[in-house]
């Protein structure tokens, strides 16, 4: 990244870009603790005034890395806050030889064509709270309330997945193939018996300590994924 580059990236004025047919989406493009950021897509009707035209090459770039991280291990992050509470972010490195983390990372990006994402979900249950084996459910993106999270792709029935007791394991509640298997599971506290979680997917790599702090809230349901998107390689 060259400098006029990277002092367009921190002053926010560089967006990608994702077109599909008539309908047009910008994601923000963030630099920090030299990491970049790409934000979830988002509806706008033109890119904002001050928009450099730099950009226009980064839409291609910024896709093109985007097809790419489909393929191998990616890292995505999700900013959760809820009231009394300052914005935490967390990452979750994926295991994408898996649909089930492919169909993270689309909700993660909102890259789908139906423009699903994570963005303003809020986390619905705590399970096991205080004890071994506590763990967190959210990402119900159709009607935020547990009763939704319809999966976006066609999920191989005996694919591969991997298990796990360990705090920080991301896994899916239900078979991969059947309904709300968009919603994910992230567990806080180690399980102290020998049964491990099965459809683990991910691993979150930094930010736990922000999950543990929403556990902690009063009212789950007020913890809300306030930015989500992927991480990108420099």
């Amino acid at each position: 990244m060259s400098k006029a580059v990277k002092r367009l990236v921190e002053a926010g004025l560089v967006l990608g870009v994702h077109q599909n047919q008539d309908d047009l989406r910008y994601s923000r493009i963030t630099l920090q603790d030299g990491q970049l950021y790409l934000h979830v897509l988002q509806h706008q009707p033109s890119p904002p005034t001050h928009a450099h035209t730099i950009q226009l090459v980064m839409f291609v770039e910024v896709m093109e890395v985007m097809e790419e991280m489909e393929l191998s291990s990616s890292r995505v992050f999700l900013d959760l806050t809820w009231p009394g509470s300052t914005r935490g972010r967390l990452h979750i490195q994926l295991n994408t030889d898996t649909s089930l983390a492919r169909q993270f990372m689309l909700l993660c990006t909102g890259q789908h064509p139906s423009g699903s994402s994570f963005l303003n979900t809020k986390l619905l249950e705590v399970t096991k709270k205080g004890e071994p084996g506590e763990c967190v459910r959210g990402g119900d993106y159709q009607y935020n309330n547990g009763r939704g999270g319809q999966p976006l792709l066609a999920h191989q029935r005996y694919q591969k997945y991997q298990e796990s007791g360990s705090a920080g394991a991301v896994w899916s509640w239900s078979v991969p193939w059947r309904s709300y298997s968009a919603q994910f599971v992230i567990s806080t506290r180690d399980r102290t018996d020998r049964d491990k979680w099965s459809n683990v997917f991910g691993e979150v790599v930094s930010g736990l300590d922000v999950v543990r702090a929403a556990v902690n809230h009063s009212d789950i349901t007020e913890v809300t994924v306030v930015d989500c998107g992927v991480v990108l390689t420099l």
